[in-house]
This record gives C-alpha cells, structure tokens and sequence, in this order.
C-alpha cells in the first residue's frame, strides 16, 4: 500500500485528476457567480484562492513529477492550500452559523499591495456579497459548509500521500 501511495504521486494522471477537480470548482464558482447571479462575499474570494492554490499544485505536478523536488514543491502547495481553504472556510461557516454586528467579515479584499487581485482580476476576485448570507443550499448544507468538507478531503488525500512518500523501503506484499 505505501509503495502505491508512493508510485501514484510520481504519475501525471493523479495530479491531472487533483487539478481537473479544483478547476471543477472555480468553474462551479463562476457558474454561481453569473449563471444563477450569487455574489461572492470576502470569504468566497479567499476560498477561490485557496483552491486555485490546489489547482496550482496540480499543475506543477504534472510537469515533472517523478522529479522529486517538483513533487515534493506540489506536494506542499497542495498542503498548505488545503489547510488554508479549511480554516477559511470554518470562518466563513462561523460568519453564517454566528451572525452578530461584531462577528462580520470585512466588505473589502485584502490582497497584498504587490499583488490586487480584486483589481488585476475583479470578475473573479472582487467580492460584493455578504458573508453572513446563506443565498444557496444542497441537502440543507451551505455553500461554505460543502467546503468545509472539500477541503478536508483535500488534506486528507494530501496526508495520505504525502506519508506514503515519507516512508522508505517496500512494505508489505
């Protein structure tokens, strides 16, 4: 098993597959956006960072991944993606559940001067929507909430394989 855990993250296919799924969802998000007409608030905007992050790291894999250090450079693009994307989006998921005047997210993107996202690109990155406002649901589970559940599947997969390429030697047949 680890040696399959450790062959697959050497294979383009599984960093297609990472990255077709995150470009599933950015796409999904520009579907919400301007098909069905929901706002993107602050929240939803790091969010879609944060899987961009993922579909970055998809992609970088899939160049050279049986070079180990764009592997391993995937690997932790992947991870720290994930983990940020999760932690966002339990915030968000807090702004809904919890909505009080002092428990509100800012109105404005907070990008690095360097980098105004919300400028450079405002059709993804500028948020008008609010976050405290549940405007769409699936099975009684907002939109914050199903990403709670991504994400964590993100870095579930992303702790599984990232052992199976800590541990050395052939285990068990």
């Amino acid at each position: 098993m680890i040696e399959f855990l450790r062959r697959i993250a050497a294979h383009r296919l599984a960093w297609g597959l990472l990255a077709a799924s995150a470009l599933f969802l950015e796409l999904s998000a520009l579907f919400f956006q301007y098909v069905l007409g929901l706002h993107p608030c602050v929240m939803c905007v790091y969010e879609r960072l944060a899987i961009l992050g993922v579909l970055s790291a998809g992609l970088l894999g899939m160049i050279a991944p049986e070079k180990w250090y764009l592997r391993w450079s995937a690997l932790l693009l992947w991870g720290y993606s994930a983990f940020r994307g999760l932690q966002l989006a339990l915030k968000h998921v807090d702004y809904q559940m919890n909505p009080s005047p002092f428990n509100v997210c800012s109105p404005f993107a907070d990008f690095p001067s360097w980098a105004p996202l919300d400028q450079w690109l405002p059709w993804l990155f500028f948020p008008d929507g609010d976050c405290s406002e549940i405007s769409w649901q699936f099975l009684s589970f907002s939109m914050p909430q199903w990403l709670v559940a991504i994400f964590a599947a993100y870095l579930l997969v992303f702790v599984v394989v990232t052992i199976g390429n800590l541990v050395k030697g052939r285990c068990c047949s």
